[in-house]
């Protein structure tokens, strides 16, 4: 149970003031951790040291390229090798954790900079990662060198075997499934409502799909109001919505870890319209623990995170018409609705850190068995060398 304390030392791949589903699980984990017991270390990119909790040493400014039908905000580079070799040079860790170590980033640059145990997590699932390819010939002798690997789905696992002939341990992303189940019903969101929360200027994020199938919704629950929460340009996308259903829609903006729970207590359905490129769904697994009745596209991962059908509605994914007859559905059959929701909140709780933090930690034990503590590795491998043909 956690008992051997460790000195850890984690890297993020990602901007760690730019919210995402990364950044929190790394987060969720780190805490979990250092409660425990554990020494932790985070390094990651950062914009703004202020912001930075104690645990996160920062490892240089990110900047933003196109990745996975989103913008991610890196760091890599020669610079960003130095200060990678410092952090594990000072860090005297037993082991490194390295997320997205299969994409350009601090992780990468880790995974070449150390020898002895570590872990790779791979979070990202899409089924062509031009990136990988690209760097395939110096990204495979480093991902060879961990000592084991961990994909936070299947489909995450079936990206990396897909592009790097290597498997992985599935063990999902954690949440804190107590947290959202103590959520307090607030009338304001209750009736025949719908909510959503992410980025929702992101195209992949599927809320334009929703738009879509309001105006058939709205013919069968003339009541029916739509709730959106999460960072973005309201006013564009209120150029998007037919006028006469404008006041169907309510932008709430950020929310709190608090009011997201009592959100998930209060609407009747949970939607999460995404059009692809999730290997996970963390905010699916939040809903269910809410309580919430959750409809969700029928991409891999939510497929895989619902059970098919079995603890929460799947509609076709960009199928607008489909998710207006799901959500029609539902909100006439009440009964439904309330079995969903309690299937769904039993099953979160496989989600729990309580489970998922075990589980990561066996992977910790099972890659330290034998091996020495984390060392730099050769102190002749520059940057340059790195890159080169001799290297690998």
């Amino acid at each position: 149970m956690l008992t051997k304390k460790l000195r850890i030392g984690i890297v993020c791949p990602y901007s760690w003031d730019t919210p995402g589903g990364v950044q929190n699980h790394i987060r969720d984990l780190t805490e979990y951790l250092i409660s425990a017991g554990h020494s932790v270390s985070v390094l990651a990119p950062a914009g703004d040291d202020s912001l930075l909790p104690d645990y996160v040493v920062n490892a240089g400014k990110p900047i933003s390229i196109p990745y996975n039908g989103a913008v991610a905000r890196i760091l890599f580079g020669p610079i960003a090798f130095a200060r990678v070799r410092n952090w594990i040079g000072t860090g005297n860790f037993d082991i490194l954790h390295l997320h997205e170590p299969a994409i350009p980033s601090i992780s990468l640059l880790a995974c070449w900079a150390a020898d002895g145990p570590m872990v790779g997590t791979f979070h990202a699932a899409a089924k062509h990662q031009k990136v990988i390819y690209a760097i395939g010939p110096i990204l495979e002798p480093a991902i060879e060198k961990l000592s084991a690997r961990i994909a936070v789905s299947e489909a995450a696992r079936l990206t990396l075997t897909s592009h790097l002939d290597t498997d992985a341990v599935v063990i999902p992303n954690g949440i804190y499934a107590k947290r959202y189940s103590n959520g307090t019903h607030q009338d304001k969101w209750s009736g025949n409502t719908i909510g959503f929360i992410g980025r929702f200027e992101e195209p992949r994020k599927g809320l334009q799909v929703l738009l879509d199938a309001l105006p058939i919704i709205s013919r069968f629950a003339p009541d029916v109001k739509v709730f959106v929460a999460g960072p973005g340009d309201t006013i564009e996308v209120e150029k998007t919505i037919d006028p006469q259903l404008r006041q169907r829609f309510e932008f709430l903006g950020r929310i709190t870890e608090e009011e997201k729970a009592d959100f998930m207590s209060s609407v009747a359905i949970y939607v999460a319209p995404n059009t692809g490129g999730e290997s996970f769904g963390i905010i699916l697994a939040e809903a269910l623990a809410g309580g919430a009745c959750v409809v969700a596209s029928d991409i891999p991962a939510f497929d895989s995170l619902l059970g098919g059908g079995d603890f929460g509605a799947l509609f076709e994914s960009e199928n607008s018409t489909e998710l207006a007859k799901v959500i029609i559905d539902l909100l006439r059959d009440g009964e439904k609705r309330v079995e969903l929701s309690r299937k769904g909140k039993e099953h979160a709780q496989i989600f729990d850190w309580d489970v998922v933090a075990e589980q990561i930690f066996s992977i910790y034990e099972m890659a330290m068995v034998g091996g020495e503590p984390i060392k730099l590795a050769s102190e002749g491998r520059s940057w340059n060398r790195l890159l080169s043909r001799d290297e690998r």
